[in-house]
């Protein structure tokens, strides 16, 4: 099974919309720099207490400890996302805070071996997270890097697939032979503005995957 993260969601309407379509986790993007920053469009007030089957994962980039333990109990986040450039000792602290936590990797054509790069974060994060390396966006660059790297790496932890996914590459995700693809994570694509999504192809790529 192929879980899907939905992610840049900025409404409760959308959250509740996202779990009607039974996706397993949806996205909250807490960096301020972002065009899909949920902190001033979705209150908490508005989302605590929802009895809710679909996983409030909410988005950090390079953000402080604090910060995120505090952001995470406010929303009732159940995983939180590292999407910056934060260091195995924030992951490890974090995870001994008791929060799931998925560490994202940036990946381009020089970024080196995957498993270089994740070897340091083996204890100290439930899931990883491979995005397209980007010098102006640490995310929703709308381009894929070589998937051919993660097909060639051990990894030996839940992974998610990121960047450029679009609703035409459902045949392509299922053709990927991984024993650790957990999921993936898409964004840009299935929007109508940032931070909205079309619906109507997030429907369609979940028959796809089917």
């Amino acid at each position: 099974m192929i879980n899907i993260k939905v992610c840049g969601i900025t409404t409760l309407k959308q959250l509740q919309q996202l779990e009607g379509l039974n996706v397993e986790f949806a996205g909250l993007n807490f960096d301020k720099g972002s065009l899909r920053y949920v902190g001033d469009k979705l209150k908490a007030k508005d989302i605590i207490g929802l009895d809710l089957d679909i996983k409030k994962v909410g988005v950090f980039v390079n953000a402080e400890f604090e910060e995120i333990q505090e952001t995470a109990e406010k929303y009732e986040l159940d995983l939180v996302q590292l999407h910056g450039d934060e260091d195995p000792e924030l992951c490890a602290d974090l995870f001994d805070e008791g929060l799931e936590v998925i560490k994202a990797f940036r990946i381009g054509e020089n970024s080196g071996s995957i498993d270089e790069k994740i070897k340091e974060y083996d204890e100290v994060c439930d899931y990883y997270l491979f995005d397209t390396v980007s010098t102006e966006s640490k995310g929703a660059t709308g381009k894929k890097f070589d998937w051919k790297k993660v097909k060639d790496s051990r990894i030996e932890k839940p992974f998610f697939l990121s960047g450029g996914i679009g609703p035409a590459d459902a045949a392509a995700v299922k053709k990927i032979r991984h024993p650790d693809f957990y999921g993936i994570d898409v964004n840009s694509f299935f929007e109508k503005e940032p931070g909205v999504k079309d619906m109507a192809l997030i429907l369609k790529l979940i028959h796809d995957l089917k």
